[in-house]
Order: structure tokens, then C-alpha cells, then sequence
């Protein structure tokens, strides 16, 4: 049962790693707050009257910081950095969402820090940087305080979804959030809305799969997993996105793929795997006095 859970977690980020292909193909150049709502509110919506519960009110206050943290907020980040750093740079900013979520949770849920955590956190870094940086590679300093942000509201919000766990089902948790992420989106990115233009066909697929599949889907199997597996070690699978994206980009786009690439995505793995291992710097038990 682990290790279905942990496959069925890790398609959450294979399946993010398809939102660049999908985001400069199929979406309109908008406001990333306009994205985010068009993202989120309509998914939460659909989900809600799927499961037709609403949260009791003594848990909307926990429920405001989670969708602010998983979606209003992480996803205005992440759009705002896709749109003002290249690729690459987003993602290797991105990739330091695991070794927050070590520091994150010793102070949160009193998890003990492992040196194999952090040395894994450290090592997805450096994969994901050998990944997709190139040299030619552009900074611009809004976009990296997005990029930063957006790995500190996910890490929060990948530790406080494990901490406040609600008696209801992922879907349901997952409907809850989706839905008050884009309600507080909606006073931010209303001025916006007179500016969207007429979406073509291309568009509101584009929209559907972002807000369906890249969305309620992903979540879903990403709240599930987080229930289920030790929030570092979900973190860690944040790795399989870039990765994804990069062999979405070889396949679908004929992008070439150079031995610092290569070595990148095997190191990737490697952390990954050594994330999910049990190894441990173990202390040699104490000899009893003869």
C-alpha cells in the first residue's frame, strides 16, 4: 500500500510538469492573479457539487490559511515568476521547496531532522539547477522574490495540510480548498477581467486542463498523499516536475538534451530516491556496563 501511495502522489508533479507546454501554448497572456482565479475557482466549484458538503464553520479559519498558502498565493507566485525569469531559474527556485519543508516541519509537527533529508533536499537542488539552467539564463529581482515566495507559501502549505487533517475525504478537502482559493482571489484579480480578451477554442482547453487535470486532479492525489506519507518525502517528489517538463520539451518539441542535462536528471532521481529511503547516520548503540 506504501508504494501505491507514493505512485499515485507522484503523478500530482509529473502531470505539473506539462503547465509550461500547456501555459505558453494554449493559455492567453494574462494577469498571473487572472490565471491563478481561472485556475482554481472554477475546479473547486465542479468539485463542490460533486461532494456536496461544506466545511463547518469552525474550520474556515484553518481552511482561509491553507487555500491562501496551496493556491491563492502559491499560484500568483508561480505565475508571476514563469512570467518575469526563464524557465529554468523557476524551476531551480522552485526546488528549494523540500529543504524548507525539513525546517518547516521540526518546528510544526516535531520531526525529527534527518541528515539524509537534508542531504537529498540539498542534492534536488543542484539535480533540478543542472537540469534546466543554461548559461545564458536572466535574473530579474521581482521574479526571483516570486520564485522564493512561491517555494515558502508551498512548503508551508504542504506541513499545515498534514498538521490540520479534517475528518472528510481527499476530495472533499480538496473541493474546500480549490473553492476558498479562488474566492480570494476574486477582489485581487477583478480588475483584470476587463481585459481578457475573446478566449479561442485553444484557450479554454488550455484553461480546462489547467483547472481539471493540472488542478483538481493533481490535488487530489497530492492532499491524499500528504495524509498518508511523511511531508518531506512528498516534497521531495516536487523533483519529478522539471523532469517531466524536460522530457515533455525532448519528446513533444524535439528540445535536444546535453550530458549536463543528463547528469542533472539522474542526480534528480538519485535524491529522490534517497528521500524516500530509511537510511539514517544511526548513533552506535551504547555498550551496557559488564
Amino acid at each position: 500500500m506504501a508504494r501505491l501511495d507514493l505512485f499515485l502522489t507522484a503523478l500530482a508533479p509529473t502531470i505539473w510538469g506539462s503547465s509550461y507546454i500547456v501555459t505558453t501554448s494554449l493559455l492567453p497572456g494574462q494577469s498571473p492573479l487572472l490565471v491563478a482565479l481561472l485556475r482554481a475557482l472554477p475546479a473547486g466549484l465542479i468539485l463542490l457539487l460533486i461532494v456536496r458538503q461544506l466545511p463547518p464553520i469552525a474550520w474556515i479559519p484553518k481552511l482561509l490559511v491553507l487555500a491562501t498558502l496551496n493556491f491563492s498565493l502559491f499560484w500568483t507566485l508561480l505565475f508571476v515568476a514563469a512570467y518575469r525569469l526563464p524557465g529554468g531559474v523557476a524551476a531551480t527556485l522552485g526546488a528549494a521547496q523540500p529543504l524548507l519543508v525539513v525546517f518547516f516541519s521540526a518546528y510544526a509537527l516535531q520531526t525529527p531532522i534527518r541528515p539524509t533529508a537534508l542531504l537529498a533536499a540539498a542534492l534536488s537542488i543542484l539535480g533540478v539547477a543542472l537540469l534546466v539552467l543554461t548559461p545564458a539564463a536572466a535574473l530579474d529581482f521581482w521574479g526571483v522574490v516570486a520564485g522564493l515566495g512561491g517555494a515558502v507559501s508551498m512548503a508551508a502549505g504542504v506541513v499545515l495540510t498534514r498538521k490540520w487533517q479534517p475528518p472528510v475525504p481527499p476530495l472533499t478537502f480538496t473541493a474546500w480548498q480549490l473553492t476558498a482559493g479562488g474566492l480570494l482571489l476574486i477582489p485581487f484579480a477583478a480588475p483584470s477581467l476587463a481585459d481578457i480578451p475573446l478566449l479561442t477554442g485553444n484557450n479554454l482547453i488550455g484553461l480546462a486542463y489547467m483547472s481539471l487535470i493540472g488542478g483538481a486532479l493533481t490535488y487530489i492525489l497530492w492532499f491524499r498523499g500528504l495524509a498518508r506519507i511523511e511531508p518531506a518525502k512528498v516534497s521531495l517528489l516536487g523533483v519529478l516536475s522539471p523532469l517531466s517538463a524536460v522530457f515533455l520539451g525532448w519528446t513533444l518539441l524535439s528540445e535536444s538534451l546535453t550530458p549536463m542535462q543528463i547528469s542533472g536528471a539522474a542526480l534528480a532521481l538519485f535524491s529522490l530516491w534517497l528521500g524516500q529511503s530509511n537510511l539514517g547516520f544511526r548513533r552506535p548503540k551504547a555498550k551496557l556496563p559488564s
